[in-house]
């Protein structure tokens, strides 16, 4: 008996149950469907070669990767046939779903009894998936009727957020003040630290770490992650506005009218507006703390980076120009401030527009924003990055004694010691920088032609520090005789920044 199964041909089975089973809708489980399919291949003298499952809908606005591979494999002959315990299961799109496998592959839909390769099958199958599909269409509409009816109402139509309750009657959210034995915070109380925190310069990751190494958990017992905290930072059911997800992300409700739709109880306090927006500022990098006017700091773009290119000395802005500012020049440079930060700005955006990935001015940018909007964990990481190389250069410096018969002799007995230490300092260095460097830097606002748009919409001190992020020096030269147009590409020289030698390179978000 086993060595003729062995010769039977195989077959896949195709499972699936949506995740949500609706009022008068009879299914069978994944498992039951897989037991059904098995005991159909044993009857027919089919080996199962692959299970698909899926636990999604089968409706047409829905990506059903599983059930395109499944197709793929008996369209394209890699086996035989496909097992389906229903036609409802395999898809409600229609008779456009079924045409491209009638006598063309072999599928078999169990419930019904039909078989795509039977001439006779042929209408029935065409007949059962219009059905299938009417049925999902009404029942689409029904569904889609009362949710926007109870949308509009305001209320909440699945589990409550983190840090959130809803009320079963009302279907309105407020925040969950509950304490427990175990812990003494309230999940409310995590949420407002965690958009306190941002807000107050807080990087996600950062955040994560705190929880973790506090023994906070989340609402399911796991560890955070930087993920999680901007998915909350960036909800606005936070300030009380219903949403709905739109490809993952969070958005905001709107009726018919265009207008947001209030999901809160009344009299409840959720997250201030003027929190929420600079927690969100902040987490995206779009404001840099401590940005207020100080006495010394420089107002104008260029100021103290314009050099005279003949003295090498600074060019101080007078009046409406940047004059050289030598004791001793022999070609002293002067230029109109207007239009040399046209020229400038000009060329920092072709410069960054143009970089591919592996570009180094990617990896200083990367560096100094890092260092400009998180400057606490720059910091961390540049002294881990130090630690590490201090490190290797002690590993080395082991070998190199070693070679040269250092622990020879009388110092054997401190030749195991000295590599053990070496090799664990190298260890702790090691992991302290994976630790620090396990988030992306995400600087695509400022790549691929989009840098145009973050400078609209930077404030004046920020857009010094984005053109400082690729721009170390400007150098002006002398203007060939007096009176004639500016000529940026002639008189005028940039010194781009270069990535820090030594310094771990940032990964830069996809």
């Amino acid at each position: 008996m086993s060595d003729d199964r062995e010769n039977w041909p195989f077959v896949d089975l195709l499972l699936r149950k949506s995740k949500r089973v609706r009022d008068g809708e009879l299914t069978l489980s994944i498992r039951a469907q897989e037991d059904r399919g098995r005991a159909w291949a044993d009857a027919n003298r089919y080996r199962v070669r692959k299970v698909w499952k899926e636990n999604l809908s089968a409706w047409s606005d829905v990506e059903r990767p599983k059930y395109d591979a499944a197709m793929d494999a008996v369209l394209n002959a890699e086996v035989p046939a496909l097992w389906c315990y229903a036609l409802d299961r395999f898809s409600r799109k229609g008779a456009e779903a079924v045409v491209p496998i009638l006598g063309k592959a072999r599928v078999v839909f169990d419930y019904e009894g039909l078989d795509s390769m039977n001439e006779r099958d042929r209408k029935w199958i065409i007949d059962k998936a219009e059905q299938a599909r009417d049925y999902s269409n009404r029942l689409s509409y029904n569904v889609s009727s009362t949710k926007a009816k109870q949308r509009n109402e305001g209320r909440w139509l699945s589990r409550a957020p983190f840090g959130l309750k809803v009320n079963k009657k009302t279907g309105k959210l407020s925040p969950d003040k509950k304490k427990s034995k175990k812990r003494s915070y309230s999940y409310w109380d995590i949420v407002l630290r965690i958009f306190t925190e941002i807000a107050d310069g807080k990087s996600a990751r950062g955040l994560a770490r705190d929880f973790n190494g506090e023994g906070i958990t989340t609402a399911w017992g796991n560890a955070w992650r930087a993920e999680s905290i901007r998915y909350i930072v960036i909800n606005p059911v936070y300030e009380g506005w219903l949403t709905v997800s739109i490809k993952g992300r969070p958005t905001a409700y709107r009726n018919e009218e265009g207008k947001r739709v209030k999901v809160a109880a009344k009299k409840s306090e959720m997250i201030p507006k003027k929190l929420a927006e600079k927690a969100r500022r902040v987490l995206s990098g779009h404001q840099i703390l401590d940005n207020t006017p100080k006495e010394g700091r420089s107002k104008h773009l260029l100021a103290e980076r314009v050099g005279c290119i003949s003295c090498k000395y600074a060019m101080t802005l007078n009046g409406v120009s940047y004059v050289c500012s030598g004791p001793a020049c022999e070609l002293p440079a002067m230029v109109t401030r207007t239009l040399l930060e046209k020229h400038v700005l000009k060329l920092w955006f072709a410069r960054l527009d143009n970089a591919e990935r592996d570009d180094p001015i990617l990896t200083v940018v990367a560096q100094r924003w890092h260092a400009l909007t998180r400057p606490k964990e720059a910091k961390g990481m540049r002294e881990a990055t130090a630690a590490l190389r201090e490190a290797k250069s002690a590993l080395d410096k082991f070998h190199a004694d070693d070679r040269a018969g250092f622990y020879e002799g009388r110092s054997a007995r401190y030749r195991i010691p000295a590599k053990n230490k070496a090799e664990e300092r190298l260890t702790a260095a090691e992991k302290r920088v994976e630790k620090l460097s396990g988030g992306a830097v995400d600087i695509t606002f400022l790549m691929w032609g989009h840098a145009a748009k973050a400078w609209k919409k930077a404030d004046d001190a920020l857009k010094r520090e984005l053109l400082g992020l690729a721009i170390d020096r400007v150098y002006v030269a002398k203007a060939a005789k007096k009176g004639v147009r500016f000529d940026g590409d002639s008189r005028v020289v940039i010194e781009w920044a270069q990535p820090e030698e030594g310094d771990e390179e940032p990964t830069l978000a996809a």
